[in-house]
């Protein structure tokens, strides 16, 4: 059954004005408007057998704490943990089902919304406004609150010796950062994440850079018809990951688009999502997760 997560909370007073900073108290709810109406096909996971919900994820700066979903087996213990990161649309209702799908498979799975400080794009319906405040999110935030979802993990049962990530979209680019930045990780799997890019403030530098400074083996898992994310850059990181001797397995699905798992948009397909969730579990259970 499902139940509200009580959790651990930062008790310690604000500094003054920094709530007014901390922009999402709660998840959204159901699934983000940009992208109504959502398929015939869309996978719901139910709960059963699961502690799935809501809390309060205690993080490093003023904002105190940020909502984060999470789902665990009922009565699990010493659980290996998996920091699930958001696809642009923030940590709708796709991301939380993902998390129960990930607890069946036996994990502690986390889900924290990443732009809580910057604004609910759940709300929003043109992709330029969304833009906007993903945008003014920095790399180095991200970094911060997935280290504060490890510690929340070890104070809920998870054994964050068994560590991995998986993101998408946006959140698939976070898992190659993420693998560069954590020591703790045993493995992540970036699902259809930028590898190139602009540097700027905000996001200074991208996988394609970190290549040399890899900590944990990553899966990449990504579609040859991706407008946005040429094979010819994912090649290049294949590449870039051999010449530095780090243990990388990128696929590349030769019938799939960008967000081939999204089984709530046109985009989905079956067989390629199937396939890479399947390579997903495997590369996790391979490398100690």
């Amino acid at each position: 059954m499902a139940t509200d997560i009580q959790t651990p909370t930062n008790t310690d007073p604000l500094p003054e004005g920094g709530r007014r900073d901390f922009l999402m108290t709660t998840l959204a709810s159901g699934f983000a408007l940009a992208v109504q109406p959502i398929s015939a096909q869309t996978i719901t996971t139910d709960s059963s057998g699961l502690m799935a919900g809501e809390g309060k994820m205690p993080v490093k700066d003023s904002a105190g704490s940020i909502p984060a979903y999470h789902a665990m087996p009922m009565g699990g213990k010493n659980l290996p943990v998996v920091l699930v990161v958001q696809e642009i649309f923030g940590v709708h209702e796709h991301i939380k089902d993902l998390c129960r799908r990930l607890a069946k498979a036996g994990y502690l799975a986390i889900a924290p919304e990443m732009y809580a400080r910057q604004g609910d794009v759940s709300k929003l319906t043109a992709f330029p406004d969304i833009l906007k405040i993903v945008g003014t999110v920095p790399d180095a935030q991200v970094m911060s609150d997935l280290d504060a979802a490890v510690e929340w993990a070890g104070k809920m049962g998870g054994d964050t010796n068994r560590l991995a990530v998986t993101g998408f979209c946006w959140g698939g680019r976070i898992v190659w950062l993420y693998s560069a930045h954590s020591k703790k990780l045993k493995a992540g799997a970036a699902w259809y994440g930028r590898l190139e890019g602009d540097a700027n403030a905000m996001t200074p530098k991208h996988p394609i850079d970190l290549v040399s400074q890899m900590n944990a083996p990553v899966l990449g898992l990504y579609g040859a018809k991706d407008m946005g994310i040429p094979v010819a850059s994912v090649e290049k990181m294949r590449a870039a990951m051999n010449t530095a001797k780090k243990p990388a397995d990128i696929q590349i699905y030769q019938v799939a688009e960008h967000g081939f798992n999204a089984d709530y948009r046109p985009t989905y397909n079956k067989e390629s999502a199937n396939d890479a969730w399947a390579k997903m579990l495997a590369f996790f259970k391979k490398y100690g997760v």
